[in-house]
């Protein structure tokens, strides 16, 4: 099992530092993330919570009280340390997902620094190897859309692959228009997010449009009943999931076995939780591809490296977060990802 080849990892911590992250992104929010570094024997090892609560980051920096996480154990202990603290402080999340994010800021800086106090990589303690990550552009379309936002894209780099979320003001014009570049690979319906800004309601119009419209791209989050289901009938190999998937036992309550999954680590919270659902899906020949949640710092080194180890050839929503700026300008990166010449700790860059 991964887990067990991570697990038994000695970590000393001495203490620890917040750095609140803040900057405008392409989807016309504030993104606010909170960089947390934990110090041991001369190494720093550092997490990215990518809760979406500002106010929450604000809290976190501002706050009086410390966790108590000082102390030498191996990454298993730490981690069970954690289920033992409140990391919000008393108040509740907006979101119960947010807790997983903090967590998981804590559970990846803990390994990084464990795997930099034991002077390796997570690629070695995993006896793996470090490949090219191949990524897709993630974005909405403009307000109306038109499709104009791909295209200028692709007329920058005509070589950009793309990951996009239809909502029900999408035409037929626009499907056409989209459909004929070739480059659109992954459609995120946006169905399970019920009860946050981008929930999209089950419009069988809409689903029936891309089905038909993008006929070999991906299918992800798609809310089923009555009118929606028989829509996927046939189709199920195309269906992906991202926002249930949180653990093993959530890829087993699935409507049927997934061919395909979207990875995003911070929303397992646990290390072990992340690396025993990828065992699962390596045993079940599930395909995987990584997510990002428009980290700001080190939590996209984290989804690049978790991607170049695992399903690297996939379509990754993982683009260099350059892409997410507002207006971006100058030479971006470009697809694949070359891996770090001498990586270090979980670090990928």
């Amino acid at each position: 099992m991964l887990y067990d080849r991570v697990a038994s990892l000695d970590l000393e911590i001495e203490g620890y530092d917040l750095e609140r992250h803040e900057r405008e992104t392409s989807s016309g929010f504030t993104r606010a993330t909170t960089v947390v570094s934990l110090r041991g024997d001369g190494e720093t090892g550092r997490g990215e919570d990518v809760t979406y609560d500002n106010d929450a980051h604000d809290v976190l920096r501002d706050s009086s009280e410390e966790f108590s996480l000082s102390g030498e154990y191996t990454v298993d202990e730490f981690s069970e340390r954690l289920s033992e603290i409140d990391l919000f402080l008393g108040d509740e999340p907006n979101q119960t997902i947010f807790r997983n994010y903090r967590r998981w800021a804590l559970e990846s800086a803990a390994l990084d620094l464990a795997l930099k106090q034991a002077d390796t990589n997570l690629a070695d303690r995993l006896e793996r190897e470090y490949d090219p990550v191949r990524f897709v552009v993630s974005t909405r379309l403009e307000d109306p859309p038109t499709g104009d936002r791909v295209l200028d894209w692709l007329e920058r780099n005509p070589e950009l692959e793309f990951k996009l979320d239809p909502t029900s003001d999408w035409t037929d014009d626009v499907v056409n228009r989209l459909a004929g570049t070739d480059a659109v690979l992954t459609l995120d319906l946006k169905g399970q997010y019920h009860g946050t800004t981008v929930d999209q309601p089950a419009d069988p119009a809409l689903y029936e449009r891309v089905i038909e419209g993008f006929p070999d791209a991906l299918i992800e989050d798609p809310e089923l009943n009555e009118e929606t289901r028989p829509l996927f009938e046939g189709q199920e190999r195309r269906v992906t999931w991202d926002y249930p998937i949180r653990s093993v036992e959530t890829v087993r309550e699935l409507p049927w076995e997934p061919e395909w999954l979207n990875i995003k680590p911070s929303r397992f919270g646990s290390v072990r939780s992340l690396l025993d659902t990828v065992d699962y899906c390596q045993d079940h020949e599930i395909r995987m591809f990584g997510g990002g949640q428009f980290e700001l710092d080190i939590g996209r080194e984290h989804i690049h490296a978790i991607a170049s180890l695992f399903y690297p050839d996939a379509p990754n929503d993982v683009a260099p977060k350059a892409y997410n700026d507002p207006n971006p300008s100058g030479s971006l990166p470009s697809s694949p990802l070359s891996p770090p010449p001498a990586p270090r700790g979980f670090e990928w860059g």
